[in-house]
């Protein structure tokens, strides 16, 4: 399904993705998390075609479809033009599937996008990749904006989607928690390089995944408060 093999993509001589390597099979839920600059958003770029690797590989099989970061909606437009874009490349212009996993959107398909609420947005970006009927759907930063109420209920639709249909799921995410709530399995990326890879439960409060995100500072059960002063603790917060 996908096949991400040693990949190294640089900006000039700055290296984002250093020797990644990631696969998705069939049908599988994978996550992708990582802190802020760890690579997140050129290993999109690059499974998508709009980067070109230094080194390594990237291979498909079978029809991807990305639902962006920020959603990118044709605001002027209607949630109706908006899906039927998203089955341009296969000439679907039938909205039934999409409106039957999705069916919020079926009373939202007269209204321009651009009034729409960032979590209707977000349900509009997914229906439009779903248009295009892929095998793997690769969604960045799905809760990004978002309440949590709305996240919750995009996620039961991508497992919903991954049940009844067999789409398998690359979820890029920044919020760990959501992350490896609905995928069964993951990688974590912290700058530009997979530091563990292994089950969502196997990885999930593990201290490769802290480091990841909050550096070398310390966990909040180790600190003796009691010894510090005002400064320290603002350090410490900061």
């Amino acid at each position: 399904m996908l096949h991400v093999e040693d990949l190294v993509v640089r900006y000039g001589s700055a290296v984002a993705l250093d020797g990644v390597s990631l696969q998705v099979e069939a049908g599988e839920m994978v996550a992708l998390v990582g802190p802020n600059g760890a690579g997140k958003s050129t290993m999109v770029n690059t499974i998508a075609g709009l980067l070109k690797p230094s080194a390594g590989s990237v291979r498909l099989e079978g029809r991807v479809a990305l639902v962006p970061e920020g959603r990118q909606m044709f605001p002027d437009m209607t949630v109706e033009d908006n899906l039927k874009l998203g089955g341009w490349s296969i000439r679907n212009r039938d909205l039934a599937e999409v409106l039957d996993l999705l069916p919020d959107l079926g009373s939202l398909r007269r209204r321009k996008a651009g009034r729409l609420s960032g979590g209707q947005q977000q349900m509009v970006a997914v229906g439009r990749a779903l248009m295009a009927r892929p095998d793997l759907l690769v969604i960045d930063e799905l809760s990004l904006g978002l309440a949590p109420l709305v996240v919750d209920e995009l996620a039961d639709h991508l497992r919903l989607l991954n049940r009844e249909r067999g789409t398998a799921v690359l979820l890029v995410e920044q919020e760990v928690g959501l992350a490896f709530d609905v995928c069964t399995r993951a990688c974590v990326l912290d700058a530009g390089r997979v530091v563990a890879s292994g089950t969502s439960s196997e990885l999930a409060g593990t201290e490769v995944v802290r480091r990841a995100y909050f550096g070398d500072l310390p966990r909040p059960e180790d600190l003796n408060t009691e010894d510090m002063n005002t400064e320290d603790m603002e350090e410490v917060i900061r």
